[in-house]
């Protein structure tokens, strides 16, 4: 079946896709939330002429491509969202300065009339955002959430009336909700908690996490049967952490390599800033590292790297696949020099040795437990 990438909308008809491309892509760029948000705006003749009008967390660009004559401030924390907006501006010949986009971790410095709220996966991201945005919200903002209803717990309302003040909700169209805060200005809101740190077990150290990072506050047991198992040929001497979260991986790399080369790459910008920050924590500046914001390795050299370590996201967004653990496998496979090696962890049911085989021509299982498979492939 061909999925649908037209939207069609009371603000227009427009052309959008999810990125990266796949062949054969059966999930769609937009859901039932955004086309609630848009009808409902149109009804309420908003946003007015002049109005600024900032979005959260836009997935693959639909809000704004729908109100860009409005010139909307989108933020996100995902790389791939915002190529997509970019993308998807381009194919429907909008100028690209009909939406200004910026990183999870800049903060706008004008007022905003208009806030729209894609509610994301991660909560603490909400919560992290909603803090930054709040001194820039006047009495008479608007602010509206959407989400699809399986999506949206009680903490979200919660969040909102914690951090905003009193909320509303609207009915349920196509199983999706709006919520409507209204900015109590009384309100004395919380300190905003992030980034937050925990100690590293058998360490003397913190690691510090920004808000959309995976397992914030403690050591993930993924990534802790990962440390046990980590590459140490003495030959190998560059080395990338894909996916990198807070960058515990190539932090331990680095610690126990001083002279190897680390990359830390992931498409989270909270991602990458938290990694960047452990490093200089842990090593200041006498250590080679460099740090990527980017869709897995595109745009790296060929055989440019002896080793790449990978936990990889099982998630895009709320979508649930392993399509961004193939396309890192098939990237890894490119960028690796040739005896170089691939070490990817993951949980049992997501049969990865199969992928790896296909993309490598071999592929052994180094370590298990009852949750975790930890995999090498070697680039012949």
């Amino acid at each position: 079946m061909k999925m649908e990438t037209t939207l069609v909308l009371p603000q227009g008809q427009f052309q959008i896709r999810r990125f990266p491309l796949r062949r054969h892509e059966l999930l769609q760029a937009w859901d039932a939330a955004d086309e609630y948000l848009l009808n409902y705006m149109a009804a309420e003749r908003l946003p007015t002429v002049g109005s600024s009008i900032c979005i959260l967390n836009d997935g693959f660009g639909a809000l704004a491509l729908a109100l860009n004559q409005f010139k909307p401030l989108a933020i996100s924390d995902s790389f791939l969202s915002q190529q997509s907006t970019r993308r998807n501006l381009e194919s429907n010949l909008i100028p690209p300065d009909r939406v200004r986009l910026l990183d999870s971790l800049a903060t706008p410095v004008e007022s905003i009339d208009l806030l729209l709220i894609k509610v994301p996966k991660t909560l603490a991201l909400l919560e992290d955002q909603l803090h930054r945005l709040r001194p820039l919200l006047k009495a008479d903002s608007r602010i509206i959430a959407a989400g699809m209803v399986k999506n949206l717990p009680a903490s979200v309302w919660k969040l909102l009336e914690m951090l905003i003040g009193p909320t509303t909700t609207s009915l349920a169209v196509k199983k999706a909700r709006l919520i409507f805060a209204s900015l109590d200005t009384a309100l004395k809101a919380p300190e905003n908690p992030y980034p937050i740190s925990y100690p590293l077990e058998n360490t003397g150290f913190k690691i510090l996490n920004h808000a959309n990072v995976f397992s914030r506050d403690s050591l993930d047991i993924g990534t802790r049967f990962f440390l046990d198992h980590l590459p140490d040929h003495p030959d190998f001497h560059s080395f990338i952490d894909l996916g990198c979260g807070n960058g515990l991986l190539g932090l331990t790399l680095a610690a126990r390599r001083p002279e190897a080369k680390l990359t830390f790459v992931d498409e989270s910008y909270m991602a990458i800033a938290s990694a960047r920050e452990n490093y200089r924590i842990l090593f200041g500046e006498r250590q080679r590292a460099e740090f990527v914001v980017g869709d897995c390795l595109d745009g790296f050299p060929d055989q440019a790297v002896d080793c790449i370590v990978c936990n990889p996201p099982f998630h895009q967004q709320h979508a649930i696949g392993d399509h961004i653990a193939r396309q890192m496998f098939r990237e890894a496979c490119r960028v690796l020099r040739k005896g170089g090696e691939f070490r990817v962890i993951g949980n049992r049911h997501l049969n990865y040795d199969g992928s790896l085989k296909k993309q490598f021509g071999n592929v052994t299982k180094l370590a298990g437990n009852v949750k975790f498979v930890i995999f090498k492939s070697v680039k012949c």
